[in-house]
């Protein structure tokens, strides 16, 4: 009889051991050009449209918009097993594609893991890297590889000046209130995120008095809605905290951690889950357990991306982009900065 947990083990994981890719042919994968879709959300409600192929002169531009910024999530830079044996190259075309937008977005929000091993060197390559981004100010929320060595010390040193309790944080742009959420902290049985009770009560105080028309952007790691427990993919007591964002218009819930777009509308809430910049994680409960994932090398640049926002004033809008990282782009320089800097 066939053996078909092994079977999905075969076809999910492959041999993660045996990549049979060498650093030069990894490297032409690059070359991958691929779609994505624009989710504009009016009233809680997502429609979507193509988005052109490529990241040419008409690339991510919106007339309606009143500014732009990019989503990327996951980089685990220091990673380096056969699901992505060069983890900052693929960073450095996420960048490429963000620099080669018509419009230079605002900000960058970085959604957490943004190292491997949460090592100096780790973060070092990191903040080198995003320094040739053309956008100048980046927003970071650590991830639970982030807090590993050290419970979360040197990203708190690093990106959080400023922030309260393990990094949460809040800030204002052009008429929309985003919030920066820490749930790595005090991960729960089986990996479960959690925000605990002293950041619950600061979301609380920081949301008080916001007029309802505000357009609200929460982001975290761990996505703020339960996809799938039994990996820990999910936040514990998010629901308290989406009980204080329920009398807004407009909220966009913001993550990553499991390296795929997944998507929910409850209400006026919009969930998105952003594409990794490093490696693909199985489907939810199609392979034994989470992790690293390996593709074809030639298919690796369809499953890491990055995330385009376009806000939208007249209609409390988003229109959300998400673009593979084969779409080809020219790389330019500029300073990386945020809560803490890069």
């Amino acid at each position: 009889m066939p053996n078909k947990k092994q079977d999905l083990i075969d076809q999910t994981l492959q041999d993660l051991n045996n990549d049979g890719v060498d650093r030069r042919g990894f490297l032409k994968c690059m070359a991958w050009a691929g779609t994505g879709l624009v989710w504009t959300m009016s009233g809680g409600i997502p429609v979507s449209r193509a988005f052109a192929k490529g990241y040419g002169k008409d690339a991510g531009k919106d007339k309606r918009a009143d500014f732009t910024f990019v989503q990327i999530s996951d980089s685990h830079i220091g990673f380096n097993k056969p699901a992505n044996p060069d983890v900052t190259a693929t960073l450095q075309t996420a960048i490429n594609k963000i620099n080669a937008m018509s419009h230079k977005p605002d900000f960058i929000i970085h959604t957490g893991d943004l190292s491997q091993l949460s090592k100096p060197s780790e973060f070092d390559t990191l903040d080198q890297a995003l320094k040739g981004a053309s956008a100048k100010q980046v927003y970071f929320v650590p991830g639970e590889h982030d807090m590993l060595s050290d419970n979360g010390e040197q990203f708190l040193q690093r990106y959080g000046k400023g922030t309260k309790g393990t990094g949460w944080y809040s800030f204002d742009h052009k008429g929309v209130h985003f919030v920066g959420l820490v749930n790595v902290a005090n991960l729960k049985a089986g990996g479960m995120g959690s925000l605990g009770h002293e950041q619950l009560e600061w979301l609380e105080d920081d949301l008080k008095g916001r007029s309802a028309s505000t357009p609200i952007v929460l982001f975290a790691h761990i996505p703020l809605w339960t996809i799938y427990p039994e990996w820990g993919w999910g936040t514990d007591d998010s629901e308290q905290a989406l009980s204080y964002v329920k009398r807004f218009g407009s909220v966009t819930v913001l993550n990553g951690h499991i390296h795929q777009i997944m998507q929910k509308v409850e209400g006026k809430v919009s969930f998105h889950t952003a594409m990794s910049t490093a490696f693909p994680q199985p489907a939810p409960g199609k392979a034994p357990s989470a992790g690293p994932m390996k593709v074809p090398a030639d298919q690796l640049q369809q499953v890491l991306g990055i995330t385009d926002v376009n806000y939208v004033v007249s209609g409390r809008s988003l229109a959300v982009v998400d673009s593979p990282l084969g779409d080809s782009g020219s790389s330019a320089s500029g300073n990386g900065g945020g809560p803490g800097g890069s």
